[in-house]
């Protein structure tokens, strides 16, 4: 049996550059690595554990600049797929005066350019104690064929099933395919992390109590839902907790979720699966703290915290 320091925590998804506006012009854009996936996977890492991505990198500036970023995150890529071709998603954000940030544009050249369900590697797996995945890639016919197959492997292998909806409307032909196609991961999932607006949306009930008791009959072992300032619901085999937050100034709230999850899989992967409730209690209320911590700074990636902050 492996030690847990030798295993990683696999992590399969899309990268994203995001382009920000450096001023309210809206001109000149300063360039980062980003997306949900990346976020957590270098969140992982900059907590002192292994991660590792399965993506599809190419050979354009932006996947150089995307691969060398993951590297200095320490994030692995050794399972990351290349395709010359491929062209990474590009995101542009401005600025308005107040400084707010707003998605302007987004641009996914090559969305048929695909890890494929036989590029998986085994050895991943077998070398992995948690597997997490979103919903970003799930649009795509080929991208949904290795997600599916990923946790075939995933459960062959006893990995841990965390899954973040991560919800982006705007990529799917529908509402509904969007709908359907997560709700058919719920009932093999081990930890799921969503927001009030996503369980609202996958449970078609605006009434938090009765979309909380729809989402029950999933019988998924443990459910976060974030809440900003109010900290986390934690329902844990059926029961409530509320897992509080301290009181922070927010400078920006972009990938705080993203930091939450990676701290809540940073203690999971090194202690392993909770024996207790107050065991999961104290991993989800280290991941409150680490997304308060980055919603102290500004930017996703860029703010995530790091080991030598933890003190």
């Amino acid at each position: 049996m492996k030690n847990r320091q030798d295993k990683h925590v696999l992590i399969y998804g899309d990268i994203f550059v995001d382009y920000i506006a450096t001023d309210e012009t809206n001109t000149k854009f300063s360039t980062f690595l980003g997306g949900a996936t990346v976020n957590v996977a270098a969140g992982v890492s900059r907590l002192g554990a292994k991660s590792s991505l399965i993506t599809v990198i190419g050979e354009d500036e932006d996947s150089n600049f995307a691969e060398n970023q993951l590297r200095q995150e320490g994030v692995d890529v050794t399972f990351a797929v290349r395709i010359p071709e491929k062209k990474v998603n590009r995101v542009y954000v401005h600025l308005t005066p107040e400084y707010d940030r707003v998605f302007v544009k987004y641009i996914d050249d090559t969305p048929n350019l695909q890890v494929q369900p036989s590029d998986l590697q085994e050895k991943a797996f077998q070398n992995a104690s948690i597997l997490h995945i979103c919903s970003g890639t799930m649009f795509q016919p080929t991208a949904l064929a290795t997600t599916k197959r990923a946790v075939e492997l995933a459960k062959e292998h006893g990995l841990y099933l965390s899954i973040d909806p991560n919800i982006r409307p705007l990529r799917w032909e529908s509402e509904e395919l969007c709908r359907n196609t997560i709700l058919s991961f719920l009932d093999q999932t081990d930890l799921l992390k969503l927001t009030e607006e996503e369980l609202t949306f996958l449970m078609q009930e605006s009434d938090i109590e009765k979309a909380l008791d729809h989402l029950a009959a999933y019988n998924i072992p443990v459910i976060m839902m974030t809440m900003g300032e109010a900290g986390t619901l934690a329902i844990i085999e059926g029961a409530q907790h509320h897992v509080t937050v301290e009181p922070i100034d927010p400078v920006d709230t972009t990938g705080a979720g993203d930091a939450f999850l990676a701290g809540v899989l940073r203690g999971l992967h090194l202690n392993g699966k909770p024996k207790t409730v107050e065991e999961m209690l104290a991993h989800i209320e280290f991941g409150n703290q680490m997304g308060a911590l980055c919603a102290m700074k500004v930017g996703a990636l860029s703010a995530m915290p790091s080991a030598d902050e933890l003190e």
